[in-house]
């Protein structure tokens, strides 16, 4: 075997591996990589109020500022689903020993298929809680309901199965609150807001990040 096909044999092994490593990723890896080096980097205090979930929080880069009397940690990655939480809650919520945790998720659930049920997101918001209730059975716990995005008007039947399951689960629990913003975010037709997202009719401008504000404040614990 000649020197050049020694090399460009070991190119090609080393390229299968590496293709390969990235294929065994699981979902949002760098992600929860880019948390662990911003933690290791400024570690935030333990104690603090913890939000979690999909891109309605990532989108939030400036959430410290409308609410200047908390301190909050966002640990929300864009795209996530309930399991995605369940899968790095020893990443993003335990380390951290939240005296809160805010959740917003489940709306990627129900549009990643059809066959996703609103009962199966409530069982999946069971899941995460019984584990966060595992190593931290003190701790506030507060879901954000579900959000009226004009994108996924098709799954407002859903979401709103979803809103009033999780809303009763948590009435049944001590430490926790759920916070509407499904109704406030809806015109007096019943229709939602255009005015409060961006042009993908799925994310937020900063007039639906303040009714977020005015919504979720005053279940903010002290």
């Amino acid at each position: 075997m000649t020197m050049f096909v020694k090399r460009l044999y070991l190119f090609v092994v080393f390229s299968l591996l590496v293709v390969s490593g990235f294929a065994q990723e699981p979902p949002f890896f760098r992600d929860i990589q880019a948390f662990k080096r911003q933690d290791s980097i400024a570690p935030p205090p333990a104690n603090q109020i913890l939000f979690i979930g999909s891109s309605s929080f990532t989108y939030w880069k400036d959430v410290q500022d409308y609410f200047p009397k908390h301190r909050i940690i966002n640990r929300g990655f864009g795209g996530s689903s309930l399991p995605d939480l369940i899968r790095y809650a020893n990443e993003i919520i335990f380390p951290y020993s939240p005296r809160q945790i805010v959740i917003y998720c489940g709306e990627n659930d129900l549009a990643a298929s059809d066959t996703v049920s609103a009962a199966t997101v409530i069982e999946r918001f069971q899941t995460l809680y019984s584990i966060i209730r595992s190593r931290l059975p003190l701790a506030e716990v507060t879901f954000v309901s579900l959000k009226p995005s004009p994108s996924r008007q098709h799954l407002f039947p859903k979401m709103m199965e979803v809103n009033a399951g999780v809303k009763a689960f948590l009435k049944k629990k001590k430490w926790t609150s759920f916070v509407d913003v499904f109704s406030k975010m809806l015109n007096a037709d019943g229709a939602p807001m255009e005015d409060l997202f961006v042009n993908d009719r799925l994310h937020m401008n900063p007039k639906g990040y303040a009714i977020w504000k005015r919504e979720i404040e005053p279940k903010l614990i002290k």
